[in-house]
């Protein structure tokens, strides 16, 4: 049995063009029942760049409105976040360590980690949060501050981190936590009076597979707008935007898995229990561009502080204004698309990012600059 060919017969499956070009017509089919174009927003950054790499918009294009969501965890970190990172990294003995997406993006007065590390600073990306312990361990003469972001996907590795360094007695270890809730974003953006149009969403992926998708009914039920949370290959979008147009059209609104294999209803329930353990959930939290969101991330719990940089390391943090010229705001609003901003391409590059949705690879600008801009 070749294991190999296989599995490359079971991945070219979801990038079958005639699978997708069936399932188009279905779609369309579909939406002139319904009478009108639907609005989708995709959430999820990575969900962003399958879209237009694979030029499904286009495909799509008088039937289905891609509306692009704040579900890129780099991208949605507030100025005074990384403001705070970077000042995190300038004391004496302290190895900060985060992962890499977050290392270019641009804090006040153009400043970011990488810049910092280049002036000699020790500052190390990261693939892992258990890259931070094995740092603290390898390093007993420093301070190693994990700087933890992302949404629900990641947030259980940064509990076990923070577990295994209280069962190890790491004494050199601590964490900041900049943990964000996919689905409080999601309803805050449903009842903003900023919103944008959105008919229906296509869930993320690999978020639901932690949450599962009973977390998002209560959305669809008082919104009464369908979710569908799919996968990451083209045939996996256009199934999920196939099951969304299916819906308008029955004028149904419903939670329905089209990544079915790796999401549940229930979810990951030991990472849940994981994330109970650890975390509170804080009172309000800032985000780029959406501005406080109340109840949105996650803090550390009490007997767990002994592991909280925030609360051993006392820094001051005055930010700066972000370039009022940025659309980034906006974009992960929902509200813009890049190519609507005057830096898009010319000022802002990913050479030059002025904000965060060029530099991260779940960014609407950078998927915009690589399969958009010469067209």
């Amino acid at each position: 049995m070749n294991y190999s060919n296989n599995l490359n017969n079971l991945w070219n499956k979801f990038k079958d063009p005639e699978r997708v070009k069936n399932l188009v017509k279905l779609i369309k089919e579909e939406v002139e029942k319904y009478g009108k174009t639907i609005n989708i927003m995709e959430f999820c950054g990575g969900h962003t760049h399958v879209i237009l790499r694979n030029g499904l918009d286009e495909l799509l294009k008088g039937y289905i409105n891609f509306v692009h969501g704040p579900g890129c965890p780099v991208c949605v970190i507030a100025l005074e976040r990384l403001d705070l990172a970077i000042e995190l990294a300038k004391i004496p003995e302290v190895i900060l360590c985060t992962y890499g997406d977050l290392m270019r993006v641009p804090g006040s007065n153009r400043m970011s980690l990488l810049r910092l590390r280049a002036e000699g600073y020790e500052i190390k990306p990261v693939s892992s949060a258990l890259e931070a312990l094995k740092l603290a361990m390898e390093n007993p003469q420093k301070k190693v501050i994990f700087f933890a972001i992302g949404f629900e996907t990641t947030s259980p590795h940064t509990a076990v981190l923070i577990k295994q360094a209280k069962e190890l007695e790491v004494k050199n270890l601590w964490v900041v936590c900049n943990h964000i809730l996919a689905l409080v974003v999601l309803e805050y953006l449903l009842q903003s009076k900023e919103k944008p149009l959105i008919d229906a969403f296509i869930g993320p992926g690999h978020v639901s597979t932690i949450t599962g998708s009973k977390a998002y009914e209560p959305i669809v039920k008082k919104y009464q707008t369908p979710i569908v949370i799919s996968g990451f290959e083209p045939l996996d979008l256009i199934q999920a935007v196939y099951l969304i147009a299916k819906q308008k059209r029955e004028e149904r609104c419903e939670v329905e898995i089209q990544y079915i294999r790796s999401v549940t209803q229930e979810g990951n329930i030991k990472a849940k229990e994981f994330l109970k353990e650890v975390f509170n959930i804080r009172k309000s939290f800032p985000w780029r561009g959406l501005g406080e969101i109340p109840y949105s991330a996650y803090e550390i719990k009490e007997e767990y502080q002994k592991w909280d940089g925030e609360k051993f390391f006392k820094v001051s943090v005055n930010s700066g204004k972000e370039s009022p010229l940025c659309l980034c705001g906006k974009v992960i609003k929902g509200l813009s698309k890049p190519p609507e901003c005057k830096l898009f391409g010319k000022v802002c590059t990913p050479q030059n990012p002025i904000g965060p949705c060029m530099v991260s690879s779940e960014g609407a600008c950078l998927a915009y600059f690589k399969y958009r801009k010469n067209l």
